[in-house]
This record gives structure tokens, sequence and C-alpha cells, in this order.
């Protein structure tokens, strides 16, 4: 059995992880009520962490945007609203499209300053996470 310390949200914990290979009659794991020692730096809690990551670490990526000034849906939902055409100037703050997820009406904004070059979605489609919406050029 192998002894870390891992930062987790702010709290740290104590926890004893049983090294594969090793055949040991271990106890069951516990894990220690947060101690009031010294916070670990980030590069310390990360050490600590990787021996004791599961395999399955991370989920992948949204995928990346078809074009570099493509708005992408956030999420998986029905678009309920387009609020731009071609040709309409946008700022960061602008609503380009309503989408429906979750029986919530969710705002997707442009993001950025420039000139709508297509809509590359329908109104009541369906649409994915990293599906094109709105596509952007630079003012």
């Amino acid at each position: 059995m192998r002894k870390f310390r891992v930062q987790v949200n702010g709290n740290i914990y104590e926890v004893e992880v049983e090294e594969i290979g090793a055949y040991t009659q271990a106890p069951a794991p516990r894990v220690a009520a947060p101690s009031a020692g010294p916070a670990p730096t980030p590069a310390q809690a990360q050490a600590a962490a990787a021996p004791a990551a599961s395999p399955t670490a991370a989920p992948n990526p949204a995928p990346a945007a078809q074009g570099a000034g493509a708005i992408t849906a956030p999420m998986p939902g029905v678009v309920l609203d387009i609020r731009v055409k071609p040709g309409d100037k946008v700022t960061p703050n602008t609503v380009v499209v309503m989408l429906e997820a979750m029986k919530m009406e969710n705002e997707i904004f442009a993001g950025r300053n420039g000139v709508v070059r297509e809509v590359t979605t329908t109104k009541g489609a369906s649409v994915n996470t990293g599906d094109p919406l709105v596509m952007i050029d630079p003012a």
C-alpha cells in the first residue's frame, strides 16, 4: 500500500492505494477526513493523484469547430429560433440562435465581432454538441 495526499476542490484527503501486481492481503480502502495541513502545490497534487487515476480518465473533448468563425452548439438540443441572417453585423453579445435543451431555452451568443457569412442550421433542427450553427467572418 502507498499513501498519498490529494487535493480535491480545495479539500485535502489522505488516501491509500494498493500497487497493482503486488500480492498482499490489504484491508478495505479508506478515505481519511480532510486534513488541516498545508495545501500541496497543484504540481504535487497532480503527481500524487497520477498513480491512483483510473484508466478511463477524461471524456473526449468537443469536436473542433468547422472553420475559424463557426459558432457551434454547446449542447444537444432543438433550434427554436435563428436571430440573424447572412450579412448581419454581430458583436460578442448578439444572440444568434435560441436552443432548447432539457426543457430550457438557451441563448447562443456570437462571442465575437463580425459579419454573418452563413446560417448552417434551420429552425426546428435537432443539433448535437459541436454542430455548427452560424459562420461568422471577422469584421
